[in-house]
Parts: C-alpha cells; sequence; structure tokens
C-alpha cells in the first residue's frame, strides 16, 4: 500500500488546483454538450417529464412553450459554460458562471422527489431508481461541483488586489 501511496504521490496528482481546474474544465464540457442538446426537438421531447415535473422549472412551459423552454435551457447553460470558462482567467466571471451552475442544478435535483414512477415498487419504493431518476442523480455531484468552484472562485476573487 505504501508503495501505491509514493506512486500516487509522485504522478502529479497532488499539483496544486489540479482538481480545481479540472472540476472547471469539466464543468465547460458538460454545459456545451448538455447545452447542444436543448437546440433540437428530440431534447425538447425528452426534457418533458422533466420540466413538467419539476417544482421550480415548470413555470417554463407557460411562458415559453415546449420548444422555447428548451432553447432556454441551452442558451442557460451555454452563457454558464461560457462563464466558468472565463473564470480560468478571470474569476470574477467564474463566480458568474458557478452561480448559475448552483442554481441550474437546485433546480434539478429538486425535481427528483417530484418524478413520477421514479422509484421501483417491486423493490419496495425508494431508494429503488428507475426511470429518469438514475439520470438526475448525477446532478447531486454537479452540484456539489458547482458549489466547490464558486467557493475557490469567491476566495481567489477576495486574494486578487482591487482593479
Amino acid at each position: 500500500m505504501n508503495s501505491l501511496i509514493r506512486a500516487l504521490a509522485s504522478s502529479g496528482l497532488l499539483k496544486k488546483d489540479l482538481d480545481y481546474h479540472l472540476l472547471r474544465a469539466s464543468m465547460v464540457i458538460i454545459f456545451f454538450f448538455f447545452g447542444y442538446q436543448k437546440w433540437f426537438n428530440y431534447e425538447a421531447q425528452v426534457l418533458i417529464p422533466f420540466i413538467g415535473n419539476g417544482p421550480l422549472i415548470s413555470w417554463m412551459y407557460p411562458v415559453f412553450g415546449i420548444r422555447g423552454a428548451s432553447t432556454f435551457l441551452g442558451v442557460s447553460e451555454w452563457t454558464f459554460g461560457a462563464l466558468i470558462l472565463a473564470g480560468f482567467w478571470n474569476k470574477r466571471l467564474g463566480i458568474l458562471g458557478a452561480a448559475g451552475s448552483v442554481v441550474t442544478f437546485i433546480m434539478t435535483v429538486t425535481i427528483i422527489p417530484f418524478m413520477p414512477n421514479g422509484w421501483a415498487a417491486s423493490a419496495g419504493g425508494f431508494p429503488a431508481m428507475v426511470g429518469n431518476v438514475p439520470f438526475l442523480m448525477k446532478d447531486v455531484v454537479l452540484l456539489a461541483v458547482s458549489i466547490y468552484l464558486l467557493k475557490e472562485d469567491v476566495v481567489r476573487a477576495c486574494a486578487l488586489p482591487s482593479q
């Protein structure tokens, strides 16, 4: 075990800020790909049970319609992804992107308890996930990453000289 620990310690995994940069880059990639999907009708249709059952996002259908809600989400995701990307160079823009990301994932995580048929009755219900619930569970981790990036960017922005 000690050999493994020494090998990992000398591998570069402990390099300062590697985790921070990897998480930032991962969020940019996620927002790019998930945002891209929102521009197409197939995704607008897939989103119906998610948006329709989301206590914090169901307002989008009456306001924008099915395609408009999907487009709104795509624009939001690309905007937050771009701001998170800009956070590599400008922590204040990173704060805006991370804050938008936190809001995004709070909205999606709150769908989980309201998703119809999300718990396998044959397995006793909660916590046996089925249907769309397992897909949404990844957003718990993405929310944690968003909070981490927000915290780190605020700390780093506070450490910068006033501009």
